[in-house]
């Protein structure tokens, strides 16, 4: 007698059409078309959940800047006198300060201006 694959086939393609639920076409519909697109979705994934890091950090310095330009600094300034005033806050503290508490952004850029580098 010939085995098939049968239920283990099926219990496959179970669950990739229940992975690719809510796509257009043939894309959810053909067993083909839902693989390559799967598998080409998990590449994007992969791909964009590192990219999403980097768009973040730049959007947390575009608002440091944007900050510190308001307060007569560079960012680059406002980096190094940080550094040089032993201030150990990261940029997304940076950033979440400027746009919420920006009295307590201008307290921060007071005392880097203080410190010897940003004089």
């Amino acid at each position: 007698m010939r085995t098939t694959k049968g239920a283990a086939r099926n219990k496959a393609k179970r669950r990739l059409f229940r992975k690719v639920k809510g796509y257009v076409g043939g894309r959810r519909k053909l067993l083909r078309s839902a693989k390559e697109t799967l598998v080409r979705a998990g590449a994007f994934s992969y791909r964009d959940r590192r990219t999403k890091k980097r768009d973040i950090r730049r959007l947390w310095i575009i608002r440091i800047n944007a900050a510190a330009r308001l307060h007569g600094l560079r960012y680059s300034e406002l980096i190094a006198g940080l550094k040089a005033a032993n201030i150990e806050l990261d940029r997304k503290m940076l950033a979440d300060l400027a746009v919420t508490d920006p009295e307590a952004f201008g307290q921060i850029v007071a005392e880097v201006k203080e410190s010897p580098v940003a004089a």
